[in-house]
């Protein structure tokens, strides 16, 4: 029976119901040894830490967890919950983790190497079917050190502790179906690193980042309430919403019977106003669903690619995505864990002149959250992007450019992994000088000498085209005739910029504003 179909007096009984038969069968359902599906044949552990281990067994039952030269005992609390915190692990295996009580669970082919979660919205979830080759990448896609799992997509406001599914080692067979920004960073890494991955997806696509933050947390920052009381609002007006569903649901079955009488396509259905319930857009209905049964597990890092969501409230988003960031590493108990996030892809329409872009304003908010917290990283991909489709197929790119961020940050290799980023400006007469951080070598030009993408403006706010020149290796000279007291200058703020201006390495200038003119999301909650 599926208790999210139900409301009212239908909802309390199925619910007494089931409490009923959990109550009666509680003592045979707690009695034998069990974990979450986090754990299982196949998985990767994080290497150089402990790593917990935690699952359910009868009251006042002996657990004893054991791997390589390790031995460990637990007993179930009141809830029936154990928990063991290995030693750290020699980086690869294949290991045997034994955990014994009433029962016994045997988990093969374990190895310890490197753990990231891959998580966000529809880009991460896209996935190696649906992305550039993917008939050659299926091809070699045989490694059978790194690992899969993926979690799937439940939404709901009551806290899982577990979930469908289980580690499978990456094979032609098993990899078209995973997370391809996903597969391509881990692959990366394994192949640079020689050591086995683990990768964790839970991305969930059309996600908002509130619906992966502990709503309660939203409530006491303060900044969100009239966003939760529209969605509390919404929840109070379910009953009445599914009679009105009801009554719509009727009409539209007697309008699909005469429409196919007459040999005519049915009109669209009404679509029940419980789906949003279960969604992707709830506060906390993916925290909840798919982020709670994995938390604690022992990871290296996150990889995150979302915000297309959030973008007509890209303000909010200063605020919101660096109280999710924190309050994962909050919860996961690991300290300042490495998150790299992805800015969003070049999207929609050129523009023929300089304007207002929430999409641009979005990419802001996420370039400043690396200010705000230790630890953090954007790959910027304004030149992969796609106008007229929301999700690039060039996924190998993204998965390599986040790879640059943990190769370089974690492992400490020597390569560029950070695009340039607006440090400073100096206005000289009718010209802004640009200084920038992170040029590398250098900055660059593509595919022309001319420099495309810069705007400037006076006093006024009026932004027009600009000519821009490179000088002294990480400064850019930006000026117009048409503005004889430029005040600030942007460059790629559109939602789809034609822009060129690259670090000799190859990375992209992360798109910015020298000015803090409110923009078109400003009042958006």
């Amino acid at each position: 029976m599926n208790l999210r179909r139900l409301s009212g007096p239908q909802w309390i009984v199925s619910t007494l119901s089931c409490l009923v038969l959990a109550a009666l069968s509680g003592s045979v359902a707690q009695a034998d040894v069990k974990t979450p599906a986090i754990f299982g044949s196949h998985m990767v552990l994080q290497q150089g830490q402990k790593n917990r281990v935690w699952g359910w067994a009868g009251a006042g039952e002996d657990v004893t967890v054991s791997i390589d030269k390790q031995k460990l005992t637990a007993k179930p609390g009141e809830n029936g919950r154990w928990q063991v915190e290995l030693e750290p692990l020699a980086v690869g295996g294949p290991y045997t983790l034994t955990i014994q009580g009433k029962n016994t669970l045997t988990f093969d082919d374990v190895l310890v190497g490197e753990v990231w979660i891959c998580s966000g919205q529809s880009n991460m979830q896209w996935s190696v079917n649906s992305s550039n080759d993917q008939d050659l990448e299926k091809l070699t896609a045989k490694f059978p050190k790194i690992r899969l799992i993926t979690v799937p997509n439940v939404g709901t406001q009551e806290v899982q502790t577990d979930f469908k599914g289980a580690w499978t080692a990456c094979t032609p067979e098993t990899v078209g179906s995973f997370s391809a920004v996903g597969y391509f960073f881990g692959r990366q890494l394994h192949q640079t690193l020689d050591v086995p991955v683990g990768l964790i997806n839970n991305a969930w696509g059309g996600s908002a980042c509130e619906a992966w933050i502990n709503r309660d947390l939203m409530a006491k920052e303060g900044k969100y309430d009239e966003l939760l009381a529209r969605w509390k609002a919404e929840e109070e007006n379910l009953p009445k919403a599914l009679e009105e569903y009801k009554g719509m649901l009727a009409k539209w079955e007697v309008a699909a019977k005469e429409a196919k009488e007459k040999g005519q396509p049915a009109p669209r259905a009404p679509q029940s106003p419980e789906g949003r319930m279960r969604g992707n857009a709830r506060p906390a209905n993916i925290y909840n669903g798919a982020l709670k049964p994995t938390v604690g597990y022992g990871i290296r890092g996150a990889i995150w690619y979302q915000g297309e969501s959030n973008a007509s409230r890209a303000y909010q988003y200063r605020d919101m995505f660096p109280l999710m960031i924190k309050s994962w590493r909050d919860e996961w108990q690991q300290g300042e864990f490495p998150f790299y996030w992805v800015q969003l892809a070049d999207f929609l329409g050129e523009k023929p002149e300089p304007g207002p872009s929430a999409w641009a304003e979005l990419r802001e908010a996420q370039t400043m959250t690396m200010s705000k917290l230790k630890n953090t990283g954007e790959a910027v991909i304004i030149d992969i992007g796609e106008g007229k489709d929301i999700h690039p197929k060039n996924k190998q790119g993204v998965g390599l450019r986040l790879a640059r961020w943990a190769l370089s940050d974690v492992y400490k290799l020597p390569i560029a992994h950070q695009s340039p980023l607006y440090k400073s400006m100096e206005k000289q007469g009718n010209k802004i000088i640009v200084t920038l951080d992170h040029a590398g070598g250098g900055l660059v030009p593509f595919d022309v000498q001319q420099l495309k993408g810069f705007a400037i403006a006076g006093e006024d706010q009026k932004f027009v085209w600009a000519q821009a020149t490179i000088v002294d290796g990480n400064k850019v000279e930006v000026w117009s005739d048409a503005v004889k007291e430029p005040v600030a200058v942007r460059y790629a703020w559109a939602d789809n910029p034609v822009c060129n201006l690259y670090s000799k390495e190859g990375l992209p200038v992360t798109p910015f504003r020298t000015d803090d003119w409110p923009g078109v999301t400003a009042a958006a909650k």
